[in-house]
């Protein structure tokens, strides 16, 4: 098939990729020329592992166009997936500006029968209001029909969740729609799930509010766990062994961040109001996650006797390993209150420096662990990258001024830590 994909960000340049390599004539457009002209010259804007090998292995058998000109894509194609952002608002509402271009565009370049995709996330209603802008832009000889087709990729295992997804959701109110994309992800191994437009736009968002009052649930937990005295990953094993509940996202830390969970919870919530319905519990697990930044602090500072004038190593800056997506990442909310108390810092990240570096000049980023934590009074892991796992740390205790280990992600061993003669301080440990 001919496939155009508007937006080239994580989403659409995983999408667009993947359908090259099936064999498909896939057009990756974007408004913004200086991505273009750096994906055709082989570089891929961000880290995602996997893609870029991709990339270039389709955009070298021509499989693979990058283009800025909606015309020289959309005319030809068969389908049309709308890939771009949909940040939100001040008041949480879901921002649909760059949506409402990007259909307004294609409607103005379709010829023939062309099946328009919603890829982004949306709030109910939206594939009503973009069939209508359609009809008004279009010509009086095309033809569509729109599909809702949710995304649920997880940034550092996107290509592998792409190919191997737990469903692939289809929401149209056209059989001929549902054809086509039941046969454009015929190479794709997962279950589709066919739906009507609503329930596939509210399906995203169900999805990613559920996953983060399961974040949330976890670290109420673990604070209810360093008051009584008990081990929160016992108690998140226990939980998670019912398989009616499940062990994934279980996990205690300083919150949940990136470009998906954060604002889907505000979108949610404000879907809920508009619709006279008030939740409390997805308010209440956006309160969670906001007040785990300024908890993960108290506990560094009550480690150190105060924060003013020392210096503090941070391991992690990226919301999540494999990855250099700085959005909402915790640590910015972290580093921004040490400094304001008077601290000093010192971080390191594998893939995500140069990003840090530009939204946090404050801190002083290092080019490896080592360096980091050389003359610091305390050792900070605000991410759980793999590297960190393995580090040296009779060398880290000796670099260290003070031995003390705060662990925003449990990844180290509580009883070791102590043999090692480390003040270690986890979540929701004693």
């Amino acid at each position: 098939m001919k496939v155009t994909v508007v937006g080239t960000g994580y989403v659409g340049l995983v999408t667009g990729a993947i359908l090259a390599d099936f064999g498909n004539q896939v057009f990756c457009l974007d408004t913004n020329e200086e991505k273009i002209n750096q994906l055709k010259s082989g570089r891929v804007p961000f880290y995602e592992p996997g893609l870029e090998e991709i990339v270039k292995r389709n955009a070298e058998a021509q499989r693979l166009i990058f283009t800025t000109s909606y015309k020289e894509s959309v005319i030809y194609s068969e389908v049309v997936f709308i890939c771009v952002g949909t940040p939100p608002k001040r008041n949480g509402e879901a921002d649909l500006s760059f949506v409402k271009s990007a259909v307004k565009s294609v409607a103005e370049n379709l010829a023939d029968y062309t099946v328009v995709v919603g890829k982004s996330t949306v709030p109910v209603g939206t594939g009503e209001k973009m069939t209508e802008l359609i009809k008004k832009f279009k010509s009086k000889r095309a033809k569509f029909d729109w599909v809702s087709n949710p995304e649920f990729l997880r940034e550092g295992s996107a290509v592998f969740d792409t190919l191997h997804p737990d469903r692939i959701v289809i929401g149209s109110e056209s059989e001929e729609a549902k054809e086509v994309m039941l046969e454009l992800h015929k190479p794709i191994d997962g279950l589709a799930l066919l739906t009507d437009v609503k329930s596939a736009e509210m399906i995203k968002y169900g999805a990613n509010a559920f996953l983060s009052t399961k974040i949330s649930f976890a670290n109420a937990m673990a604070n209810i766990c360093e008051k009584v005295g008990a081990d929160v990953e016992s108690v998140m094993d226990g939980i998670g062994y019912d398989r009616r509940i499940g062990r994934p996202f279980l996990y205690p830390g300083i919150g949940y961040g990136g470009s998906c969970f954060p604002k889907d919870v505000l979108a949610l919530i404000d879907i809920a109001k508009r619709s006279g319905y008030n939740f409390k519990l997805l308010k209440a697990v956006d309160e969670i996650n906001k007040e785990r930044a300024s908890l993960f602090v108290a506990k560094l500072e009550k480690a150190l006797g105060g924060l003013g004038g020392k210096t503090v190593a941070i391991l992690g800056l990226s919301f999540k390993p494999n990855t250099d997506d700085m959005r909402e990442a915790p640590s910015l909310k972290v580093i921004k209150m040490l400094r304001e108390r008077g601290a000093e810092v010192r971080a390191y990240d594998p893939v995500a420096r140069e990003n840090a570096r530009k939204l946090m000049p404050e801190a002083t980023h290092c080019v490896n662990i080592y360096e980091a934590v050389d003359g610091a009074e305390a050792l900070c892991v605000l991410t759980e990258w793999n590297e960190f796992k393995e580090i040296d740390l009779e060398k880290i205790k000796k670099l260290l001024k003070n031995p003390i280990v705060v662990d925003g992600r449990n990844i180290y061993d509580p009883i070791r830590m102590k043999e090692l003669g480390f003040s270690y301080f986890g979540i929701g440990r004693s």
